[in-house]
C-alpha cells in the first residue's frame, strides 16, 4: 500500500502540491475566525451545582449586578487611610461613573478596610455571555486610562483587579506568549535541523510546508468548533503552534533519514524515495493514529476544555500525516539530493557514531540497560506524590507584574483574600411560597459560623420572596486548596444540611466552578486515561501482530509519564515554590507523552522487527535498530522537546509548566524510553516478543517468510529486487 502512495507521489509531484495549495486556499478563506475562552464555568456539564447555582441566579436575579472589576486604592505612601482619602475615593468613583463608559453599569465605592489600608470601588457591569464580546475588556482598557489623570493631587494610588481586568491582561499576554511561541519554534526548528543536515532546504523545509499546513489546521478546527458547538480553552492557539511545527518536523525527519539511507545504499532518489514512504509509511501512520486516538479520548472528558482541545489537536495531527506521506514527498522528489545541499555528508554513513556504540552496549548487556533506565524512570516519578493541582486558570496565565495581579495583593492586604470573588449561597423555597424572614436570617448566621468563612452579607430577596441570595467572602484565594477544602468540607454541606425545612441551598461562583472542576477531573482521570491506553494498546497489537510487545511498550510510556509528572512537580512546586501544577497539566501530560513517545517506540521496534526479518538475532537486531534509528529519533526528539519548551517564553505559569512537562516528557520518551528501554528489553524477551504472529521471523522478497540460514545481506539484496520489480 504505502510502496503504491510512494510511486503514485513521486510520478506527479506537481498534482499532489497544486492540490494541497487549493485545498488550504478554500479551507482558509471559507473558515469562520478561531474563538477561545478562560471562563472556567464554561466548560463544565450542567449538572453540576456551580452551574445549577448560576442557573438560579440568572433566573431569579437577572438585574443583580455582576462585579465585573474592582479599583483598589492605596495611599501613594502606603500609610493609612483618612477620611479625606475617602472622600476623594467616593469623588473619583462619582466621576468614573459620570463619563458613561460602556458596559460600565455603576461604581460604587466601598468600605474601608479594617486595617485602614485599602478601599475598593466595585464596577459593575454586564455577565459575559459570549466569549467573542472583548467590551468588558475594552471597558477596563478606558477606566485605567481615565483613573490615572484623576489621582493626580490626591496621594493615591489604584488599580483595577477581577475578571474583566483579568481578561484584559490575559489578551495582552497571550498575544505576546503567540508571538514568542511562535518565532521561538520556527528559530528552533530551523537552528537544529542546520546543525543536523547542513543544509539551508532542509532547514527551512517545515517552515514552508507547515506554514502552509497550519492555518489549514486552524480554519477546519473553527470549523469543527462551530458546527459542533465546542469552546477552546485560551491556550490552545500555542500549543496547535508547536503541535504542528514539533509533530510535522518529525515526520519530516522521519521520512528524510530514511531516504538519505536508501540514497546510501544505491538507491537513485526517486527510487529512494518510495523505499522512504514504503518503510517509514506504516511506521508514522501508526504513531499518528496513536497520537489521533489519543487526543480523540478527550471527547469522553467532562470537561469543555479538554473535549474541544482532543479534536483540534486530532485534526492537526491528522492533516500532518496526509503532508507528510504526500506533500513532503512530492516536494523533495522534485528537489532530489539538491535538499541536501551544500552539504555532502549524506553520501556516506559516518562510523564510530555514539548511537552505534550505544546499540553496541545494548546489545551486550539489554539486562543491565533495562534495569537502569526502569530505575531512573522509577526514582523520577517519586516526585509525583508530592503533586497539587491548581485551578486558577485566569490567575496562573497571567504574569505577576500585570496590573490586575498587583491590584489583587494590594487589595488582599486589608481584606480578606476571598474579598476579590465572593462566594453565592442560594436559598429557594420548595413550594414557591415566600420564605420566612426568621429562617432566611438564621440561615446567615449558620453560614457565618463556618470555619474558613470571614463574612456572610445580608441576604438579597427576588420579588417573590421565594429565593434568597448570599454573599460569602472566604477567608482564603478564591482559588487556593484551603479555600476549595472550605467549599467542599464545610460551606457546601452546612448549606444543605442547614437550610430551613422545605427549602434548598446551591452553592456557586468561582470557588464552587473550581470545586466541580477538581470533580470532573478526578472522573476523567478514570476514563480518559484507561481508555487512551487501550487504543494505543490496540493500534500497537494491529501493526505488530502481537500480544506481548504492547504490554512493554505501554509500560515504558507509563515509567515515562511518571517520570514527566515527578520531575514537573519537583522544579515548580519543590524548587519553584508554586502552589501547584495546573489541573488538567497531567492530563494532556499523559497524552502527549503515551502518545508521542508511543510514536517513537514505534518507530524503534518496527526497525528492530525490520532487523529481526532480516535474519539478526534479538541482540543483533537491537544493536543495529539503535544504530539506525537513534539518529533519527534523537534529532526527533530534540527538534519536538525544544518546540514544547518554547512555551516557557510565554511569561505566566500555566504555559511554563505545560513547556517544561511536554519538552522534559519527550526527552525522557526518545532518549530513555525508545533509544534504551524498549530496546533491551525486546532483546531480552527475544522472539516471544513477537507471540503470536511472530513478526520478527525471516522474509524472502516476495514477503513471505524465508527458511533458516539466510544472511542478513542476502536478504536486503531480496528486498532491493523486490522493490525494483
Amino acid at each position: 500500500m504505502f510502496s503504491g502512495l510512494g510511486r503514485f507521489v513521486v510520478r506527479r509531484p506537481w498534482w499532489i502540491i497544486l492540490a494541497w495549495v487549493v485545498a488550504a486556499g478554500a479551507v482558509i478563506s471559507l473558515a469562520p475566525k478561531l474563538t477561545s475562552s478562560s471562563d472556567e464555568a464554561s466548560f463544565l456539564p450542567d449538572h453540576y451545582e456551580s452551574i445549577r447555582a448560576a442557573d438560579v441566579q440568572e433566573k431569579e436575579f437577572p438585574k443583580q449586578q455582576n462585579v465585573g472589576a474592582i479599583i483598589v486604592f492605596q495611599r501613594s505612601d502606603k500609610g493609612k487611610l483618612t477620611a479625606a482619602d475617602s472622600a476623594e475615593v467616593k469623588r473619583v468613583s462619582q466621576e468614573l461613573q459620570a463619563r458613561k463608559i460602556p458596559d460600565v453599569q455603576a461604581v460604587v465605592p466601598g468600605e474601608v478596610s479594617p486595617n485602614k489600608r485599602v478601599q475598593t470601588s466595585v464596577v459593575a457591569m454586564p455577565k459575559v455571555t459570549d466569549p467573542e464580546d472583548t467590551a468588558p475588556q475594552d471597558a477596563v482598557e478606558k477606566l485605567r486610562s481615565d483613573l490615572e489623570p484623576e489621582l493626580k493631587g490626591t496621594g493615591l494610588s489604584a488599580g483595577i483587579t477581577g475578571s474583566a481586568a483579568q481578561a484584559l491582561d490575559e489578551s495582552d499576554a497571550s498575544k505576546r506568549a503567540g508571538l514568542l511561541v511562535g518565532v521561538g519554534t520556527i528559530v528552533i526548528i530551523v537552528v537544529l535541523l542546520l546543525v543536523i543536515f547542513r543544509s539551508p532546504i532542509i532547514a527551512l523545509l517545515p517552515v514552508v510546508l507547515i506554514g502552509l499546513i497550519s492555518p489549514m489546521a486552524t480554519g477546519l478546527i473553527a470549523s469543527a468548533n462551530k458546527a459542533f458547538d465546542m469552546k477552546a480553552d485560551s491556550s490552545i492557539q500555542e500549543l496547535l503552534t508547536v503541535v504542528l511545527f514539533g509533530v510535522g518536523t518529525d515526520y519530516i525527519l522521519f521520512l528524510l533519514f530514511r531516504y538519505r539511507e536508501a540514497l546510501r545504499a544505491g538507491e537513485d532518489p526517486k527510487g529512494a524515495m518510495v523505499h522512504a514512504v514504503e518503510r517509514v509509511g506504516e511506521a508514522i501512520t501508526s504513531a499518528a493514529g496513536a497520537v489521533i486516538v489519543a487526543f480523540a479520548a478527550l471527547t469522553l472528558s467532562s470537561l469543555g476544555m479538554l473535549r474541544s482541545m482532543g479534536p483540534a489537536l486530532a485534526i492537526a495531527v491528522f492533516l500532518t500525516l496526509l503532508a507528510g506521506l504526500t506533500l513532503v514527498p512530492a516536494v523533495v522528489s522534485l528537489l532530489g539530493t539538491k535538499v541536501f545541499w551544500p552539504s555532502k555528508s549524506w553520501r556516506h554513513e559516518p562510523q564510530g557514531t555514539g548511537f552505534a556504540r550505544l546499540g553496541a552496549s545494548i546489545a551486550r548487556k539489554p539486562a543491565v540497560w533495562a534495569v537502569v533506565s526502569a530505575v531512573f524512570m522509577g526514582a523520577l516519578a517519586l516526585g509525583a506524590l508530592g503533586y497539587k493541582a491548581n485551578f486558577d486558570l485566569a490567575g496562573s496565565s497571567l504574569p505577576d507584574d500585570k496590573e490586575s495581579m498587583v491590584a489583587m495583593r494590594d487589595l488582599e492586604k486589608g481584606f480578606p483574600a476571598g474579598a476579590t470573588d465572593p462566594t453565592s449561597v442560594y436559598l429557594t423555597s420548595d413550594s414557591g411560597k415566600p420564605l420566612p424572614e426568621a429562617g432566611a436570617a438564621a440561615f446567615r448566621e449558620r453560614l457565618s459560623d463556618v470555619p474558613g468563612v470571614g463574612s456572610v452579607a445580608a441576604p438579597q430577596l427576588n420579588p417573590g420572596r421565594t429565593t434568597a441570595s448570599y454573599s460569602v467572602i472566604l477567608t482564603d484565594p478564591p482559588a487556593s486548596d484551603e479555600a476549595l477544602a472550605t467549599l467542599k468540607d464545610r460551606l457546601r454541606p452546612a448549606a444543605h444540611e442547614e437550610a430551613p425545612e422545605g427549602s434548598r441551598a446551591l452553592v456557586g461562583g468561582t470557588t464552587a466552578i473550581y470545586a466541580d472542576i477538581n470533580k470532573a477531573v478526578d472522573r476523567d482521570y478514570s476514563v480518559v486515561f484507561p481508555v487512551a491506553a487501550l487504543a494505543i494498546m490496540v493500534i500497537l497489537g494491529l501493526l505488530l501482530r502481537s500480544l506481548v510487545a504492547p504490554w512493554y511498550l505501554m509500560l515504558s510510556v507509563a515509567l515515562g509519564f511518571g517520570a514527566t509528572l515527578g520531575a514537573t512537580s519537583l522544579i515548580f512546586q519543590q524548587i519553584g515554590s508554586q502552589p501547584g501544577l495546573m489541573f488538567m497539566l497531567p492530563v494532556i501530560m499523559y497524552l502527549f507523552v503515551v502518545a508521542l513517545g508511543t510514536d517513537y517506540n514505534i518507530l524503534m521496534v518496527s526497525r528492530l522487527r525490520e532487523e529481526a526479518r532480516a535474519g539478526r538475532s534479538p541482540r543483533d537486531a537491537a544493536g543495529t535498530a539503535v544504530r539506525h534509528s537513534g539518529p533519527t529519533i534523537g534529532s526527533a526528539g530534540v527538534i519536538l522537546a525544544g518546540t514544547f519548551a518554547t512555551l516557557i517564553l510565554a511569561g505566566n505559569s500555566t504555559l511554563s509548566q505545560m513547556g517544561f512537562s511536554l519538552s522534559f516528557g519527550i526527552a525522557i520518551a526518545a532518549f530513555v524510553m525508545a533509544m534504551v528501554f524498549t530496546p533491551a528489553l525486546t532483546a531480552l524477551i527475544g522472539h516471544a516478543a513477537w507471540w503470536p504472529g511472530h513478526g520478527d521471523e525471516k522474509r524472502d522478497g516476495d514477503g513471505t517468510a524465508a527458511p533458516p540460514g539466510d544472511a542478513p545481506e542476502q536478504q536486503e539484496r531480496a528486498d532491493g529486487a523486490s522493490r525494483l520489480r
